[in-house]
C-alpha cells in the first residue's frame, strides 16, 4: 500500500512524466536580394526563420517568424545556443536593418525575445562567436565581433532577465573576411573556463579571449594559417 501511494503521488505530481517542448532545429527561408551587401559571398539574405520544436517522443511542429519589411537575416544559419542556462537551446541570429545595420537577436519557440542595438548605419555587420557563462556567475554571455572588417572589436553581452547588456569589449580581434561563407572560431573550455577563439585583427595569430567578470584578456595560441587551423584550436590539447 505504501509503494502504491508513492506511485500515485508521483503520477499526480505536476509535470510528472511530461517532457517539456524543446527546440531541435532552425533554418532560414524567404530568400531575398533586397539588401545588396553580399558580405557573406553572395547577395542572398533571408526574411523568415523556421524553428522546429519537439513536442513529444514522435511529434514535432514548425513555427515560422517573418521579419518586417526593411530587415533581413544577414547570416549563414541560425545557431542553437543555450542562452538561459536551462539546458535547452534558444535560437541566435543576425538581423540587419537596411538603414541601421546589423544586430544580434535571440528567438525562442514563442518568437522574438531580445536583441542588441543595431550598429547604426547601412552595410555594417557583426559576426557571432559563441555563448557561455564566461565568468561563472550563472548567467550566459554571448560574444560577437563588431564589424569584423572595420572596427574589429569583440563585444560581450550578458543575457539576464530576458535582456542583453554589454559587459565588456576589446579591440584588435576578428573572425571573418569579406566574401567568405564561413565564420571560423567559437567557444572552447579546456578545464580553465570558457575561451572565445578568434583571429587577431591582422590575421597573424589565433587568439583565445577570457572574461573575469570585469574585463576581457586575450593571448595568442599560435600562428593563423587557414580557417581550418583556427577551428582546430577549438579542440582541447
Amino acid at each position: 500500500m505504501v509503494w502504491r501511494a508513492i506511485a500515485l503521488a508521483l503520477a499526480l505530481w505536476p509535470g510528472a512524466g511530461v517532457a517539456r517542448d524543446s527546440i531541435i532545429g532552425a533554418h532560414y527561408g524567404g530568400d531575398t536580394t533586397a539588401y545588396p551587401h553580399a558580405v557573406l559571398g553572395d547577395g542572398i539574405e533571408y526574411t523568415t526563420l523556421r524553428i522546429e520544436i519537439q513536442t513529444g517522443p514522435e511529434s514535432r511542429r514548425i513555427k515560422t517568424f517573418k521579419l518586417p519589411d526593411g530587415q533581413v537575416f544577414e547570416d549563414l544559419a541560425p545557431r542553437l545556443w543555450d542562452v538561459t542556462g536551462d539546458g535547452d537551446p534558444e535560437v541566435v541570429t543576425v538581423i540587419t536593418d537596411f538603414q541601421k545595420g546589423g544586430a544580434l537577436a535571440i528567438f525562442d519557440m514563442d518568437g522574438f525575445v531580445t536583441r542588441t542595438p543595431h550598429i547604426g548605419t547601412r552595410f555594417r555587420w557583426l559576426a557571432p562567436i559563441g555563448a557561455a557563462d564566461m565568468d561563472g556567475d550563472g548567467h550566459v554571455e554571448i560574444g560577437y565581433i563588431d564589424r569584423p572588417h572595420l572596427a574589429k572589436t569583440l563585444r560581450l553581452w550578458r543575457f539576464k532577465n530576458g535582456r542583453l547588456r554589454e559587459v565588456a569589449s576589446l579591440k584588435g580581434l576578428t573572425n571573418h573576411r569579406i566574401g567568405e561563407a564561413e565564420i571560423p572560431g567559437g567557444v572552447r573550455n579546456c578545464g580553465q573556463g570558457p575561451e572565445l577563439i578568434t583571429a587577431d585583427a591582422g590575421w597573424q595569430n589565433v587568439m583565445a579571449t577570457t572574461f573575469d567578470g570585469k574585463s576581457l584578456k586575450t593571448r595568442p595560441l599560435g600562428p593563423f594559417r587557414t580557417n581550418a587551423n583556427l577551428n582546430q584550436q577549438l579542440i582541447c590539447p
